[in-house]
This record gives C-alpha cells, sequence and structure tokens, in this order.
C-alpha cells in the first residue's frame, strides 16, 4: 500500500500519464534506468530490503558501502576514500558478505559510490592510500556483482579541482598542476582496474562539465571551479585498457526538459569533448554517454507537491518526456536523482512520491 498521498489528484495524474503514454515510445532494451539519491542504500538495506528494489521501476542504483575496523571504528567508506587514511580489505568484510548474499536478479546494475572526501591531500603529497582505497572499493564492487564504481567528483569537502582556491595556498604554476593531475588521475584508473579489471566507472561529470564551464575554451580551465578535473580525466582515460568504460553523467542536465536539449549535449559529449580531451580517439573508446534527471529539481525554490503535481518542474507527463529524450541519447544508462522523494524506506514502502511518476518510468523502462 501506498501513503494516501500518493493517490491523491487520481483525474489528473490519469490524464498526464495516459498524455503522456502517447507522446512517448518506450526505452531500447539495452537502456538502464539507476536511482541515485538521498535514500542511497548501504549494503545490508539492499540485501534486507532487495524485494522493494527489484519491485522498482529501476534496474540498478548507487549504494555505499560501511566500514567496520577491528578496533570497532565504523562509518561510510564512500567519504573516507580521497585521503590519507588507507584502510584495508578487512574493514569491508561485512558489506562484502552483504553483497554475496544478496539475490539481486534482475536488479544488477548497482554502483559502489566513491567521493573525492575528504579531499585535504594537496596534489603532490603520496597518494598511495587513496589508490589503495580505490582499489580495495574496485574489489568490493566486483566481489559484489556489480557494474562498477559511481565516481562523485562533486568538491563536497576539499576543493581538489579549482586550482585558484588551491593556489592561495601553496603558489604553482597551471602546467605543473595540470601535468600531476594527470599522474593522478592514471593511478587512479590503474588501481581501480587492479581492483576490477574491465570495469564500469560511472562518473556524475566527466569532460562535459569543464567543457561546459569554459564554454569549450581549455585556455579557461585555470579560472574554473573544476578545470582539474580536465587533466585527471586525460590521465584516467591514458590509462583506461579492455572493457574499461568510463561514463560522463553529465549532472548538468538535471533540470532538462526540452528533447532538443539532451540531442545537443550528447552531440556536445561526443563530438564537442574533442576541443578538451588529450586523446579524443582513445577515449571514444571506453566513453559511454548519460544523462542525470532530478526529480524534485530545485526543491528548495521551486518547491516538490505531492498532491498538485502540475506545480512541480517535472510533472509526470514532462519527467516521462525527459526520461525517454534522455534514453534517446545515452548509450547505456541514465540516472534518476532525488532528496524529497524515496523510492525506498525503512517501512518497505515509498515516501513523498506521487504513483505517476513511479508509472511513468514503469512505461519508459517497457
Amino acid at each position: 500500500m501506498r501513503p494516501a498521498a500518493h493517490a491523491a489528484g487520481g483525474l489528473v495524474v490519469t490524464t498526464l500519464v495516459a498524455a503522456f503514454t502517447i507522446a512517448a515510445g518506450g526505452a531500447p532494451p539495452h537502456k538502464q534506468l539507476i536511482e541515485f539519491g538521498w535514500d542511497e542504500p548501504n549494503t545490508r538495506f539492499m540485501r534486507e530490503h532487495i524485494a522493494e528494489l527489484q519491485a522498482s521501476p529501476f534496474d540498478g542504483c548507487v549504494f555505499h558501502a560501511d566500514y567496520r575496523t577491528a578496533s570497532g571504528d565504523s562509518g561510510n567508506f564512500a567519504w573516507k576514500v580521497w585521503g590519507r587514511r588507507q584502510f584495508c580489505g578487512c574493514d569491508l568484510d561485512s558489506a562484502r558478505a552483504d553483497l554475496r548474499t544478496t539475490k539481486f536478479g534482475r536488479f544488477r546494475e548497482n554502483f559502489l559510490r566513491v567521493n573525492v572526501t575528504p579531499g585535504d591531500l594537496d596534489w603532490f603529497e603520496d597518494h598511495a592510500s587513496v589508490m589503495s582505497n580505490l582499489e580495495i572499493a574496485a574489489r568490493l564492487a566486483r566481489d559484489g556483482g556489480c557494474r562498477g564504481v559511481l565516481f562523485d567528483i562533486e568538491q563536497y569537502e576539499g576543493k581538489l579541482w579549482n586550482f585558484l582556491e588551491i593556489t592561495r595556498r601553496n603558489s604553482r604554476s597551471w602546467d605543473d598542476l595540470a601535468a600531476r593531475a594527470r599522474e593522478v588521475g592514471a593511478e587512479a584508473m590503474r588501481a581501480l582496474q587492479r581492483g576490477y579489471p574491465g570495469l564500469t566507472v560511472f562518473m556524475t561529470a566527466a569532460y562535459s562539465l569543464p567543457l561546459y564551464d569554459t564554454h569549450r575554451a581549455p585556455d579557461l580551465l585555470a579560472k574554473t571551479d573544476y578545470g582539474l578535473l580536465a587533466p585527471f580525466l586525460d590521465g584516467m582515460v591514458s590509462a583506461a585498457a579492455g572493457g574499461t568504460t568510463i561514463v560522463d553523467g553529465h549532472e548538468l542536465s538535471y533540470g532538462y526538459t526540452e528533447p532538443a536539449r539532451f540531442a545537443a549535449q550528447a552531440d556536445s559529449m561526443r563530438s564537442g569533448v574533442r576541443r578538451l580531451a588529450a586523446d579524443p580517439e582513445h577515449y571514444a573508446r571506453h566513453r559511454s554517454v548519460s544523462f542525470g534527471l532530478w526529480l524534485d529539481h530545485e526543491w528548495r525554490t521551486l518547491g516538490w507537491d505531492t498532491t498538485d503535481v502540475s506545480r512541480n518542474h517535472f510533472t509526470p507527463s514532462g519527467f516521462g518526456i525527459a526520461v525517454q529524450a534522455a534514453l534517446d541519447h545515452a548509450d547505456r544508462y541514465v540516472w534518476i536523482y532525488s532528496e524529497t522523494p524515496r523510492w525506498w524506506t525503512a517501512d518497505r514502502r515509498p515516501r513523498r512520491l506521487p504513483s505517476a511518476y513511479d508509472s511513468v518510468l514503469r512505461r519508459v523502462r517497457r
């Protein structure tokens, strides 16, 4: 049973879903829908609630692993990866056991989250702890039957990619820092591939972000918030081997409503990136174009109404059209982000999620 709020405005919802059904053609069978939001599960939740996950309209989700050390220290591994603390594989044994004993069935497109936090290392410090942690993360994803890792590049803590912020503390040239970022990027990819050869590295944004920030002018990288991400990616690409895939999640599409915007950005991620990538041909062999959509887009200012869905940035029909367009122009994955709505909870049912949005995703997926 869904909460009563989900059924409110039934006539409006039915009309919107019907309108979308006429407009949409359905997703090609090889395309996948991924969930990633504030209802992000840990491995224990996935094990205990796999029936609810499988019953959702998604093919998989982003999840995190909790660590527990021999001394009893515990926490969310995703937020500790990029720092001086070096974990051992045994710290994640409980998470590994959860994954190995979970019968995922069709819900198999799962990605272990890895952040660039705490991000307190100077680029020229020894990154051995980071590389070890990345290898451990990738091995956990492999052992758990996952597709790979979700590499969240957002600067939640340290300003890892911001050249101007970094050089306020320690004066260095752009060329020196960019060269070092390339080295670390290559090391990071090699570490991930040691843990999981041929994995998928699902990035919340890859070249699409610095490409957008610089208006396709590489000489402006030093002035942007995510400028050093570009040479870091150059390093990752240079070390990508075999079947390794780098997904550009294109977080910038969160609020897109017009199909033409997805088409234009897909073209930019495939061809426009040549202005930025050091080796566009090698990148093209490992690249996968993706899009992210934020269901309750900018809810703090735009609101999120569970009774009158016509007031939301994405109405159900508008959301369906956007998801369809994203799937049409993505290579494989489209991911749905949300904060206020929850697709799954400890109560084993959604929360603050009008049923029309669920229905629309099912319609597209079919």
